[in-house]
């Protein structure tokens, strides 16, 4: 496996979701929001059989990964080993983060989901290479996501990421589209992590660079 430990530049992230594709293959709309700048994908697959997910997580990483954008996996440190993909992205409810680092290894990437200061005062001493603030707005993408963060919550936690020196890159999610971006990203955001706006995108080529217009 490829060495995928000092990867930080998670930019604007990708977290699919079949439903919300539009009846169009998830490898379709990844390869399109990879061609329009998305620089990682995490493969978010809740329901389904885990051998529809293996074999589409082992398309990816021979195809996505292979031009050194990370497929990572929501959850699930089998599938992630099984095919051979950069990592895995858990929750608060998921595998706790030192049991899968051990099973992942050290050169594997690992991200966190954070719902409140609190917690991400807690987290900042674990083995991950990002941390995923969220949601930034309200979103029907995920039930029984937490509360927002709104922008006052991203800069509360970019200062803090500041004050105790913490080169972590902070992600948030949730909401974003090209029009609220440049105003997270303002906050001191250093990655958007990306659901409907380019999976249900008619162009989610277009739709992925309009968001990446942020960093211009």
């Amino acid at each position: 496996m490829k060495d995928w430990s000092q990867f930080r530049d998670f930019g604007l992230y990708l977290v699919t979701d079949k439903d919300l594709c539009m009846g169009r293959p998830v490898l379709d709309v990844v390869r399109s929001a990879v061609r329009g700048g998305v620089q990682a994908v995490q493969i978010r697959e809740k329901s389904g059989h885990t051998r529809d997910f293996l074999e589409l997580a082992k398309l990816l990483v021979r195809e996505i990964q292979s031009q050194g954008v990370p497929i990572i996996i929501n959850d699930r440190v089998d599938i992630a080993l099984a095919s051979g993909a950069a990592g895995v992205h858990v929750g608060q409810s998921d595998m706790p983060i030192l049991d899968a680092r051990n099973l992942l290894g050290e050169r594997a990437l690992l991200g966190l989901t954070i719902p409140n200061m609190d917690i991400l005062k807690e987290s900042l001493s674990l083995p991950v290479q990002y941390v995923a603030v969220g949601p930034v707005f309200p979103t029907t993408t995920k039930a029984n996501a937490a509360p927002a963060w709104g922008i006052e919550g991203m800069k509360t936690a970019r200062a803090h990421l500041d004050s105790v020196n913490c080169s972590l890159p902070l992600m948030t999610i949730g909401g974003i589209n090209a029009g609220n971006a440049k105003s997270i990203i303002d906050a001191g955001i250093d990655s958007l992590a990306v659901v409907s706006a380019i999976c249900s995108a008619q162009n989610p080529e277009l739709a992925s660079r309009e968001i990446l217009t942020a960093w211009q």
